[in-house]
């Protein structure tokens, strides 16, 4: 199933063509004329791969950037001069961003594409394609993934243009956020009836109907932040139809982690809607194990270009002779102390995908780092810093910079790279030895999330229904988490530590810190901006270049 989307990437660039409102006096030489394609499910399985190659392509990048940095949940430090990177990550960190902030550009541009993609293959389809099920069903996978795309936009960037309609010149204003989210709704109950309601390998990676339900569930619950009017009873009915469908349920301790395995796929039972995606292609970027992993680890972890040695001997980076020579991978990024405190219960599962500590080879032998002096901590000088030294690997916890309480440097050294609490929830990918593409198919939408909304629904005003509780809708994800007890009560804080530890890495993290009132808080490196209107960010420069009409966020120049 890593192949889900190979190959049909992309005949579009010749449908295309057939569009046109210009009427140009040229002869058609191609078979893909609008007569013949697209006809079969396979041409319209072609005719939408674009879509869906754009939906994979920044989701595990970029906006994973603009959404998990912004928060406690990550931070990507100064190591010197590397990783500065134009201060893109300080400012995401900090909340000093600003309309030219390189994530910020990356994101709009990144939705966008996939909006604008998917208004082109709706009206190839829409003009050329028999009336039937097929089509129907087609047309409306499209116009969900649009919905999700605009679902980002108004999330990331509240108010936004609603611009559905391919090969228009009009440039559109900014609808207002409320606007965007009925347009969302609207599309989404539209599409429902005619996406399919089953799962497997058929529908994986494809929109269904509970894939729908599950947006529907989220955006009523963060409706009262969207526009200003709380919907919980409507979250819990969105969450009660996929409850009822029983065709999910929330995976146990013992296959949690491997639900995120490179190998994961359709059989994964809490999987509502996932992104595909595949180590052999170009456009799937998904390599969170090159910010992640520690770059003394490489090795032990099976990292593409992470280079061994003439014959092995259990240290690192010797330059002659035995020993391992590790070049990848670049490793800047950790969690933060705050958030790292949510990890609390030693019986927890969800511990295991932290990487903290003393670190040892897989026959339990200690991973020894050879440098020298100076390699190890810059601030040794002289002959001392020439003088060989050999450590055993050690992570330590990010408590702040060494050089300061407001640097955002951690310094160039191994003391520096072996800062910082690590996180391989999405493993590293030990089956690409060519790439550090990964094939880590990556969940928008899971089972335990359902739970665990209905139950806040439930906390915040919501009507139970189904004979659940907020307390036992919560249990149902505890349990199957840790052999601690479960819970006895349940309250609104417990119920946000629950979800940091349940979707940690996962894209809803500044989410649920603006639901929760919390995005405003102190954390990491010297974030302490508490700024509200930096709940949204600024419209791009380069957006607003593109299209005059748009008027700017308050807050932002």
């Amino acid at each position: 199933m890593k192949k889900i989307f190979n190959g049909i990437a992309s005949l579009l660039t010749t449908a295309v063509l057939f569009s046109s409102c210009q009427k140009v006096e040229v002869e058609v030489t191609s078979e893909l004329t609008p007569e013949v394609f697209p006809k079969t499910a396979a041409q319209l399985t072609a005719a939408t791969g674009p879509v869906y190659i754009n939906l994979r392509s920044d989701y595990s990048v970029a906006y994973w950037f603009l959404q998990s940095l912004s928060t406690d949940e990550a931070v990507l430090p100064f190591f010197g001069s590397d990783w500065v990177d134009g201060n893109r990550y300080l400012e995401t960190h900090r909340h000093t961003w600003t309309k030219d902030n390189g994530s910020v550009s990356a994101v709009w541009s990144y939705l966008s594409n996939i909006i604008g993609t998917s208004n082109q293959a709706l009206s190839i389809i829409d003009q050329s394609a028999p009336a039937g099920n097929d089509k129907s069903t087609t047309l409306s996978e499209l116009r969900t993934i649009r919905a999700l795309s605009y679902f980002m936009m108004m999330d990331l960037y509240g108010g936004v243009p609603l611009d559905t309609v391919y090969g228009s010149k009009e440039l559109k204003a900014k609808a207002p956020r409320a606007e965007v989210f009925s347009f969302v709704e609207k599309e989404l109950k539209n599409a429902i009836p005619y996406l399919k309601g089953i799962t497997g390998a058929s529908t994986y990676g494809k929109p269904t109907k509970y894939m729908a339900y599950a947006m529907l569930a989220k955006m009523y619950l963060n409706s009262e932040v969207y526009t200003g009017t709380a919907r919980y009873n409507e979250c819990i009915a969105a969450c009660d139809q996929i409850i009822s469908s029983g065709l999910y349920a929330v995976e146990p301790a013992s296959s949690y982690l491997q639900q995120f395995y490179p190998t994961n796929g359709p059989s994964q039972k809490e999987f509502i809607f996932a992104i595909p995606y595949d180590a052999s292609t170009s456009n799937g970027y998904m390599l969170h194990a090159r910010y992640d992993l520690n770059r003394n680890l490489g090795i032990r972890y099976s990292y593409s270009g992470s280079t061994p040695g003439t014959y092995t001997n259990p240290v690192m980076n010797l330059n002659t002779g035995n020993g391992l020579l590790n070049a990848r991978p670049s490793g800047p990024r950790m969690t933060t102390a705050e958030f790292y405190a949510n990890f609390n219960d030693p019986n927890d599962v969800r511990n295991k995908q932290w990487l903290s500590g003393l670190q040892y080879w897989q026959d339990g032998s200690p991973i020894m780092v050879s440098t020298t002096k100076g390699g190890y901590d810059q601030t040794v000088t002289g002959d001392e810093a020439k003088k060989s030294y050999v450590y055993h690997l050690n992570l330590t916890p990010l408590t702040g910079s060494r050089f300061g309480a407001n640097s955002y440097d951690l310094g160039k050294d191994e003391i520096a790279w072996n800062t910082g609490v690590r996180n391989i929830k999405f493993y590293p990918d030990y089956t690409n030895t060519v790439g550090r593409n990964q094939s880590n198919d990556v969940p928008v939408f899971r089972y335990s999330d359902i739970l665990l909304m209905k139950a806040e629904a439930i906390l915040r005003g919501g009507t139970p229904t189904l004979g659940a509780t907020a307390l036992s809708l919560v249990n149902q994800v505890k349990t199957n988490r840790t052999t601690s007890g479960a819970y006895t009560s349940i309250n609104l804080e417990e119920l946000y530590k629950e979800r940091s530890r349940e979707f940690a890495w996962e894209n809803w993290h500044r989410n649920d810190m603006i639901r929760f009132g919390k995005f405003e808080g102190t954390w990491g490196l010297a974030k302490t901006n508490s700024d509200l209107y930096r709940r949204i960010y600024p419209i791009p420069t380069t957006a607003m270049a593109t299209n005059p009409n748009l008027v700017q966020n308050p807050g932002y120049n």
